[in-house]
């Protein structure tokens, strides 16, 4: 009996696994963590693994399923499947909002029995797009006028391509370091996945991809550099800062969420980083723009009301710090039937 399973995800979400993948592999064996898999077992999901695009019903099963754009990242998929005339649809991680990138996610949703939805951002909104760009096109101008560095560590999917559009948009010329290059590489593979392929591509030229080697010329005066990682833990980012850490003229922009026990959260709230074995105290300023790729409150209640105006009898709240009172709202609100569930309890529809 083949007890495998089946794996579907859209042709970006494949490339993007393997390439994921790989580079946990790396760090791992770089820091002397457990091997969590092998190359091999790499190779064996690309094989194996079967890419479907959106709106493209397909069985696995005895399930009917179907994947829509969650407008997260590009390839990121909400999925409907129904079974025996009874249907769920899981938002996972959304956006409706459009941005650079992506043009927002496809809220024309199928008609569902039951909604599993995401709670990120219930009861906060987001700063709007076109008020946040100027805050943040300003500050930078600011930055390099006086004759700082402006260092932008970015998460390497989708935020840095974003970012790179934006200031390219705003006329800035910024250089991009790190793995946000290899995944702007494979976006180009899956053109259809991405708001305008010629708007990104005019935004990553020879002229701005950083080599190691350029690394030192670059930073020794006034750029704005896009660098990974997002969260200050690592990659090309922590060289920068080393370079510009001492120096009040120049400026870290913080672009999405800290996570606790991340650099970025130390640098917000305490004003330090640990780089290796050393603790470095930052003189130079730091400051958090929030280029969210989640929906913000309003949003979020706006798809619950569509699905519940079409029929939708159930909705489970999930992956949120307040998900309880996301579900309490949806039953004292709209009157459906919600839930919140804790890790590893059991609903029975």
């Amino acid at each position: 009996m083949d007890l495998e399973p089946e794996v579907y995800c859209t042709p970006p979400t494949a490339k993007l696994s393997a390439l994921l993948a790989r580079d946990t592999l790396k760090i791992a064996g770089r820091k002397r963590h457990v091997i969590p898999y092998y190359t091999e077992e790499i190779q064996e999901f690309e094989r194996k693994v079967r890419v479907k695009g959106y709106r493209k019903e397909f069985n696995t099963n005895g399930y009917s399923a179907c994947f829509y754009d969650a407008g997260h990242i590009p390839g990121s998929s909400m999925v409907h499947i129904e079974k025996e005339k009874q249907s769920l649809f899981y938002t996972g991680d959304l956006n409706t909002i459009s941005t650079e990138l992506q043009k927002g996610a496809d809220t024309d949703f199928p008609e569902s029995d039951i909604l599993l939805i995401e709670s990120t951002y219930f009861g906060r909104d987001h700063t709007p797009r076109k008020i946040l760009e100027e805050r943040f096109i300003r500050s930078i101008k600011e930055t390099i006028d006086i004759g700082g560095r402006a260092i932008i560590p970015a998460f390497g999917i989708g935020r840095t391509q974003e970012i790179m559009q934006i200031l390219k948009k705003h006329g800035l010329h910024a250089f991009v370091d790190g793995m946000g290059v290899d995944v702007f590489n494979l976006f180009k593979r899956s053109p259809e996945y991405i708001k305008d392929i010629n708007n990104l591509e005019k935004a990553f030229t020879s002229g701005n991809i950083v080599k190691r080697e350029d690394r030192e010329f670059i930073i020794n005066k006034p750029s704005i550099i896009v660098t990974s990682a997002g969260m200050l833990n690592g990659g090309p980012v922590l060289y920068y800062i080393d370079e510009i850490y001492n120096d009040p003229k120049s400026k870290i922009f913080l672009t999405g969420y800290q996570a606790e026990d991340t650099n970025g959260r130390s640098a917000l709230e305490r004003g330090y980083i640990v780089n290796g074995k050393r603790t470095v105290h930052l003189n130079c300023r730091l400051e958090l723009y929030d280029f969210s790729a989640h929906s913000g409150d309003v949003q979020l209640k706006e798809v619950v009301r569509k699905f519940c105006d079409n029929g939708t009898e159930t909705v489970i709240t999930v992956h949120g710090d307040n998900t309880e009172g996301f579900a309490d709202w949806i039953r004292d609100e709209i009157g459906v039937r919600s839930f919140a569930p804790a890790n590893k309890e059991i609903i029975s529809i």
